[in-house]
């Protein structure tokens, strides 16, 4: 047997495989990996399939596709005002955990430092070490998982090569504000730091307020990446479809490595996205949909022994069980799991220290059956 130095020696499955192999072990309702368990729109569906039978079957063009791109740089500029050129300032990626892994792999070297808010999506910190980089992390604590931002400035050095948010957030359901964009946009001034705005979940956003996209402040867009999610937008996570924008000496270099990481993403599936996008009204509908959704469970628990704040954006709710067990968050997700048949994420396993708040988090982008039917067994417990 070889002896393997391992790069990543503390990583292990993740915990949404985790949580998902249990419950399909247990038979249980699965709210724990975020993926809808509805289709996508049947229109969609068929513009890949005209595709395929089209002959968009070979590689596509690295970048990608040169209409898809175009009409993703107009609903940029239609939402949030920011001018990117299709040719040289947006890509399509395989997803935006591929974007996000290109962006850390061409710009952190050993020796720098990036910062992080915890509790923070899983892919961050590994991506960050594999490439020598050493994360700061900022901690941020339930229920409200508001920013320091002058916290965030004390760890701020010479050594800092890039900030990571993501806004609306997962796994806490919460969004920055205008007064967070104009508070980073002034610490970030005069510096070399690139921020990754990872904005997945940027049409899922609730009770009538705004997605602050980085590419609406000037001071944050000359220096950021945005990454953002087909899969996340049209139900369709396995997919892995996503796209990458920003300035194009940022650009540049991130297609030196995307180039051979996949070189290109999906063709047909390309087709379909540059034509669906056309009826703005396919991703401005998501907000009230899946408002619905969080409303309906909301109140279909309202009356069990969890408490929460409805969350702003994303398809997740924290539950709160401190007035039920003392348990640890990892230890009462596997109970709820094995012996009442319904599976979330406990949260502690984002956060610096396994810091345990006691909330779970539960995926509500499911149909109104699976979640009265997980809501019953909430109200049990």
């Amino acid at each position: 047997m070889q002896n393997i130095n391992s790069k990543l020696p503390n990583v292990s499955t993740t915990i949404f495989t985790v949580m998902s192999q249990m419950a399909n072990s247990y038979n249980a309702i699965n709210l724990s990996q975020g993926f809808p368990n509805f289709e996508a729109h049947p229109k969609l569906i068929e513009l890949v399939s005209q595709a395929m039978q089209k002959g968009y079957n070979q590689y596509a063009p690295m970048p990608g596709l040169p209409s898809l791109r175009s009409i993703i740089a107009e609903k940029t500029s239609a939402l949030y005002g920011y001018d990117y050129h299709p040719e040289s300032e947006v890509t399509i990626t395989s997803g935006a955990t591929q974007a996000i892994f290109t962006i850390i792999s061409a710009f952190v070297a050993p020796g720098d430092e990036v910062i992080i808010f915890k509790p923070a999506y899983d892919s961050y910190e590994p991506s960050i070490e594999l490439f020598g980089g050493t994360v700061i992390p900022v901690q941020l604590s339930a229920p409200d998982f508001t920013i320091n931002w002058e916290e965030v400035a004390s760890k701020i050095t010479k050594k800092t090569k890039m900030v990571i948010i993501n806004t609306p957030h997962n796994p806490s359901g919460t969004v920055l504000s205008k007064n967070d964009m104009l508070q980073l946009e002034k610490l970030l001034k005069g510096t070399d730091i690139i921020l990754l705005s990872d904005e997945v979940y940027e049409h899922i956003i609730f009770d009538q307020q705004k997605h602050e996209s980085a590419s609406k402040y000037p001071g944050l867009a000359e220096r950021a990446f945005i990454t953002a999610s087909f899969g996340k937008t049209f139900h369709t996570t396995g997919w892995k479809m996503g796209y990458c924008l920003a300035p194009t000496v940022l650009m540049q270099e991130f297609r030196k490595v995307h180039q051979f990481n996949v070189f290109c993403s999906n063709h047909p599936i390309q087709f379909a996205l540059a034509e669906y996008l056309k009826t703005p009204e396919n991703y401005l509908s998501l907000s009230d949909f899946y408002q619905q959704k969080r409303d309906l469970f909301l109140s279909l628990i309202k009356d069990s022994r969890f408490s929460y704040t409805p969350a702003s954006g994303t398809y997740f709710q924290l539950l709160d069980y401190s007035d039920i067990t003392n348990e640890a968050d990892v230890d009462f997700a596997e109970r709820l799991t094995k012996e009442h048949g319904i599976a979330s994420i406990p949260v502690s396993v984002f956060n610096l220290d396994q810091k345990d708040d006691h909330v779970l988090r539960f995926c509500f982008a499911k149909t109104e059956d699976t979640l009265k039917r997980a809501a019953e067994i909430l109200c049990e417990v």
